[in-house]
């Protein structure tokens, strides 16, 4: 359940935020010099010290800030201090402003995710009272779209197989009145999706393409196309149990555009909105697709099977064909799609390719100022070759293993050419570790930036 922040006319304990070499100059200020060092307080990052009032009540509390060099290691640093308050209001009174005081109020906010659909949990119940001039709606609809996100992620696939993802879908699209088409099993085939339907066809539950069109036609079309992969045993070419573990997240694509179309929809920007979802669950039977298969996509290129585990980017091809062919201004593609790209920049910061710079830019600022880490990649044409065998068009899975990314993004470039832009995220959508305002397991990435870069875009 999302978390409110407390109403304006609430009493609140004031919060002092405070750099570690401006602690002594605040301890002056509020007379609590000797609380400070009998409690050993250091304003280092993220602990906090309550300072009691005479009635036995809390006066006011400081959280450290501690140094510039701190909290660069890290993020949401004032979701760690609110994790630990006692119940109560609260209010930041001091030391932030801005985009920074802005971030802390929804830092606050989704620190309070839990995910207890399966096993009841301690909800987090320190409230904030919004400081002055703070958009507390928006602040809730980013908090609601990163927690649909993490949701759907952290649902094992026996709740959140195919049917399921399509009824989230669904759910969705009537919340913001937005109208859906489902092409399921094979029906896939009759309306030219074979890829999509050869890589889900082992599974019981039918392959299906999701597809949400919402917004005045007469606005810029965006559209979103998520990598719906609801388990990936890897097929025949079946992966070793401890590369199974986290399949249920290799939805986590189709997640992430959820999120993000709901908050779109919900801040009820002026565009064309579409959003795609191949979903499918990679599994295995007598009739899974096969290493060596040849397979025809939607686009009309020949595409070999080198590698059964190589499917998300089969299914995203389709679906991005038919999102190139409405020629939207901007099309964006989300999928955890490729191991390499954790090696190349670990789980935190997942990799984005684009081939307009002035696009690049945008995104990489809204990276920084929505702290939503994000690191552009190149499409390296060089490599193209590297996908090209001898008996097919495309390549599904070069040999080699070198630069494992980079080929996958020029794989699913190779399916568009009419869109003005495009842009595609490979994602990890998971938090091995506790952080602050991200607990261990699914996480959304890269849906604030580009909820930022898509409403100055088209503002």
């Amino acid at each position: 359940m999302l978390p409110t922040f407390a109403k304006k006319s609430e009493t609140a304990i004031p919060i002092h935020v405070v750099e570690s070499d401006s602690l002594k100059t605040i301890s002056m200020e509020l007379n609590i010099e000797d609380w400070v060092n009998i409690n050993q307080f250091k304003a280092s990052l993220g602990n906090i010290l309550i300072v009691p009032a005479s009635n036995g009540l809390i006066s006011c509390v400081l959280v450290g800030w501690g140094t510039e060099e701190a909290r660069s290691r890290g993020r949401f640093h004032m979701g760690a201090a609110a994790s630990q308050l006692p119940n109560g209001t609260y209010e930041i009174v001091s030391g932030l402003s801005g985009k920074e005081l802005e971030n802390a109020h929804l830092a606050w906010v989704l620190s309070s995710y839990c995910f207890d659909r399966y096993k009841k949990k301690h909800i987090q119940s320190a409230k904030l009272k919004p400081s002055k001039d703070i958009d507390t709606k928006r602040i809730l609809i980013e908090a609601e779209g990163d927690f649909i996100t993490r949701d759907l992620v952290n649902t094992p696939t026996n709740d959140m197989g195919p049917d399921a993802l399509e009824k989230a879908f669904c759910d969705l699209a009537q919340k913001h009145n937005a109208k859906t088409n489902i092409i399921k099993g094979e029906a896939l085939l009759d309306q030219n999706f074979p890829m999509i339907h050869a890589v889900g066809r082992a599974s019981d539950q039918q392959p299906r393409l999701l597809d949400m069109q919402w917004g005045e036609n007469n606005n810029p079309k965006i559209t979103l196309v998520g990598k719906g992969v609801c388990f990936d045993t890897g097929g025949l070419n079946i992966k070793p149990t401890a590369s199974m573990g986290l399949m249920k997240k290799d939805m986590g694509g189709s997640a992430t555009v959820l999120g993000l179309a709901h908050m779109i929809m919900s801040l009820n920007l002026k565009v064309n909105l579409r959003v795609i979802i191949p979903a499918v669950e990679n599994s295995i039977s007598s009739n899974s697709f096969r290493p060596q298969d040849i397979l025809i996509s939607r686009k009309g290129m020949s595409v070999e099977i080198n590698h059964t585990d190589a499917e998300g980017r089969l299914i995203l091809a389709d679906a991005l064909s038919l999102a190139d062919e409405d020629k939207p201004d901007l099309l964006i593609c989300n999928a955890t799609l490729t191991g390499a790209a954790r090696v190349a920049l670990g789980p935190d910061m997942p990799p984005f390719f684009t081939d307009d710079d002035e696009l690049a830019d945008q995104i990489q600022k809204a990276s920084i100022e929505n702290v939503d880490p994000l690191w552009r990649m190149p499409f390296w044409a060089p490599y193209e070759s590297f996908i090209e065998p001898e008996v097919a068009d495309l390549d599904n899975a070069p040999k080699g293993g070198f630069a494992g990314a980079i080929t996958a993004a020029l794989f699913l470039r190779r399916f568009v050419e009419k869109s003005k832009y495009f842009v595609h995220f490979d994602l990890f959508a998971w938090s091995p570790v506790h952080k602050p305002s991200q607990t261990q397991g699914g996480a959304c990435q890269s849906a604030r930036a580009m909820l930022s870069v898509i409403e100055k875009r088209y503002e």
